[in-house]
Parts: C-alpha cells; structure tokens; sequence
C-alpha cells in the first residue's frame, strides 16, 4: 500500500504552472495531499485567520462593554442608547461565532470528521466577519454621532463601510474570479 493510499502521504508542491499524473492518471496541479492532509491545512489557515479578526473584536467588546459605565453614558439620547446596546449585542454574537470554530472542534476532536469540521468553522468565521462589519459600523455610527454633526454621519459611515466592503469581499471576490479563470485556460 502507498502513502497516498493510507493517507500517511505529505504535501508536495511542484512550482506554479508545472503538471504532473495524479496515481490515478489524472491530470494534477499544484499540490498534492490526501483529504485528510488538505482538512489539516485548511484547519491551520482557518485558525490563523480567527486569531487575527478573533483578538480585535474581542479588544472592541471589551471597550464597548465598558461605556455603560461611564459618566457620559447617562447623557445620551433613547437612540444612541438603542444603537449601543444594539452594538454590544452584534459584538456579542461576533465574539461567540469567532469562537464556535474552536470549541466545535474541541467537541469533535477525535470523531474523525476534520473535512466537516473544517466547514463548520469556516461557516462560522464567515459569520463573525459578517457580524464584525455590522459591529464595527453600527460602532461608527454611534461615535460619529456623539462626536460630529449629525448630517454628516450617514456620509461618513457610507464611506467607512464601502471601504470594508471593498477590502473585505470585492477585492478577494474579484481576484478569486480572475485567477480561477486563468487556472481553467
């Protein structure tokens, strides 16, 4: 029997553009790894990715949690008031989706089941970059209008949250798009 056969076999790059035979006598680029190897890399890029956005909004909640004890909090209106519990709450439910990856892969260590578990997580990150954006703006929102005019604060926020758009989904969609489509040719 063959590593790649057990799945004891290791990763194998060949250089950009060079092809070779899979075992099966398919045509085969780039990389060369078994399900469970892929899972265990793709469990390794997931957790770097949470540890990053994880450790910012947990830094955000924390700040955001303390406010309400603040002298300046009592002075607020009914609606700053709603937009703050309304942004701890997105932070909240953030901070547990950037977290569920690492607690459901504690509850199914062991079960043999990484490639699902690889998704989940994945799922669940999506997520708490989604509820971050809203965080992060309903954050903004809330501060520009305490600290700034009022009329300019949907202009401002507009500006913030095309910019995260940009940054955090079309850019990576569009280079998706682009070098997928130059794999296929």
């Amino acid at each position: 029997m063959t590593d790649r056969e057990t799945g004891r076999g290791r990763d194998t790059e060949r250089p950009e553009g060079q092809e070779g035979m899979r075992g099966d006598g398919a045509l085969a680029r780039g990389r060369t790894e078994t399900a469970e190897e892929r899972a265990d890399r793709q469990w390794q890029d997931l957790m770097q990715e949470i540890r990053v956005v994880q450790t910012g909004v947990q830094i955000l909640l924390g700040f955001l949690l303390t406010v309400v004890f603040t002298p300046r909090y009592e002075s607020l209106g009914s609606a700053d008031k709603g937009i703050y519990i309304l942004t701890v709450v997105l932070g909240s439910l953030a901070t547990g989706a950037l977290i569920g990856p690492v607690s459901f892969h504690r509850l199914v260590a062991g079960r043999r089941i990484k490639p699902e578990t690889v998704a989940w997580a994945s799922r669940l990150t999506f997520i708490g970059i989604l509820l971050l954006l809203a965080t992060l703006t309903t954050a903004l929102v809330l501060i520009l209008r305490v600290a700034t005019d009022n009329a300019i604060v949907p202009w401002l926020v507009a500006g913030v949250l095309a910019w995260y758009l940009l940054c955090w989904f079309a850019l990576p969609l569009w280079a998706r798009s682009r070098h997928t489509a130059k794999m296929r040719e």
